[in-house]
């Protein structure tokens, strides 16, 4: 990332609100892919999400974020739900250039016509992408693509950020852009809630750490404490990276 961008319509850290589940579960064809579930996520933390395949991780992100609704319970924010962005594994980017992507979201978000174009050209020098700007953003790498997409986040300064899985197909290189960027909104004031396999990701990025087995959230603790004395044995085995079913 390169030239500064201003962030002061970012949300100040005291005014992310929390985010409660209330025995919120989610079942599908019969299955409970989610059992009753009682948390609080609150603060401006960094909240790493692990466990293994299936354990239950994008399914908690895709409610708290409001992409599905619990079949059960409530997942609900304390006072007026906040501005949110999420960033997906593969990344969804409209069919045209890099730059009408950004200017695109600019306007869903009813930006003034007059703007849009300087914020979007602001966001490509942020994120490094400016040279590109005129070229199709589905032709793009895996880690350009993954950068476009933070910046279009940016663009809509967001009170919270989901990320799911942002590195699991990209190099080192990329990961690093990728992992500055989380830096960079928490620094702005942006809560982060993001999913990873990476257990030195998280070690560098987490705040906290929640961790899930078998639709279960076993542990949700600070990033210390888990990684130095986990107290369930599927989290101990997943840390020493033994497989775990």
């Amino acid at each position: 990332m390169n030239a500064p961008l201003t962030t002061s319509s970012f949300t100040s850290q005291a005014d992310v609100p929390a985010l409660h589940f209330q025995q919120a579960s989610f079942t599908h064809r019969g299955h409970a892919l989610l059992v009753p579930t009682t948390l609080t996520l609150s603060g401006c933390q960094r909240t790493l999400i692990m466990g293994p395949n299936g354990a239950g991780k994008s399914l908690f992100m895709r409610l708290a974020h409001g992409l599905l609704r619990p079949s059960s319970g409530h997942v609900s924010w304390e006072g007026a739900p906040p501005v949110q962005a999420m960033v997906f594994q593969r990344p969804v980017l409209l069919r045209r250039s890099v730059i009408d992507n950004l200017i695109y979201a600019l306007a869903v978000k009813r930006v003034p016509r007059r703007e849009r174009k300087a914020l979007a050209w602001q966001a490509l020098e942020k994120f490094g992408l400016a040279a590109l700007a005129k070229r199709p953003a589905r032709v793009l790498s895996g880690g350009e693509q993954q950068r476009l997409t933070l910046a279009r986040a940016w663009l809509l300064t967001p009170s919270v950020l989901f990320l799911d899985e942002p590195t699991s197909a990209l190099d080192p290189a990329a990961i690093k852009a990728v992992e500055d960027a989380v830096n960079e909104f928490h620094q702005s004031g942006t809560r982060i809630v993001m999913t990873t396999h990476d257990l030195h990701q998280a070690k560098r990025l987490a705040d906290d750490v929640l961790f899930m087995y078998g639709g279960q959230v076993l542990e949700h603790t600070s990033a210390e404490r888990f990684f130095d004395t986990p107290t369930s044995s599927q989290a101990r085995a997943f840390i020493r990276g033994e497989l775990v079913w």
